[in-house]
């Protein structure tokens, strides 16, 4: 995506709610603030990423550089949520990739933005994610959320909330199996580390705290 078009992200809604809500409870225990930026890192960061915007309403902004291959199919997204929410920018040069994240918080818009980042990105870049964040809730239609995926275990500098997310194999609940993770936040403003065995059970997300 080239800075032309940055006529299209810069849209504003004719009339604002009263009350933007303040957070996202993704699942029991994990919630989101909006108008910050948050991490999400391990083998299922991008499985958190729907699990994200299925909890939202409204269209989701999903940027991954065009260079990359790795990138959710509708098929294996139908379980989470709606594929039609979603549009897929991909920026073809490395210097767009941040720049259209930016710009697409800033613009409120959209609730959700997630960046799916092949690198970490330095403090500065993720400082001026946060300002365009708080811009965008105040000028645009939604106080929108940044999510950074991050390769590997992460460690963003900066970010509001960092979180781990992999595949649990005993997943036994209600003595029977069901879909399960082992979700850690393993950074947060207020909060301390804290790790989490999470459940999909009919298409509902239950925690079971884990202990350490």
């Amino acid at each position: 995506m080239g800075h032309p078009a940055a006529h299209i992200l810069t849209r504003r809604s004719q009339t604002h709610p009263k009350a933007k809500p303040r957070a996202v409870e993704v699942a029991p225990n994990v919630t989101l603030q909006l108008g910050r930026v948050h991490e999400c890192c391990g083998a299922n960061r991008r499985t958190m990423a729907m699990m994200v915007a299925a909890k939202m309403d409204g269209p989701v902004f999903w940027i991954v550089p065009d260079w990359v291959p790795d990138r959710p199919h509708s098929d294996g997204m139908q379980s989470f949520v709606n594929p039609g929410r979603l549009t897929f920018i991909t920026p073809h040069r490395a210097e767009d990739l941040l720049w259209s994240v930016e710009e697409s918080l800033r613009s409120g818009t959209v609730p959700l933005v997630v960046a799916d980042l092949p690198g970490l990105p330095a403090l500065t870049p993720v400082r001026r994610l946060h300002l365009a964040a708080e811009t965008g809730s105040l000028e645009g239609s939604h106080t929108p959320l940044g999510l950074i995926l991050t390769p590997g275990d992460g460690g963003a500098p900066g970010v509001e909330s960092r979180w781990h997310m992999a595949a649990c194999h005993d997943g036994i609940q209600d003595g029977g199996p069901h879909e399960s993770w082992k979700l850690s936040r393993r950074k947060a403003r207020t909060l301390p580390p804290q790790s989490w065995q999470l459940f999909k059970r009919h298409g509902q997300l239950t925690t079971d705290r884990l202990p350490g």
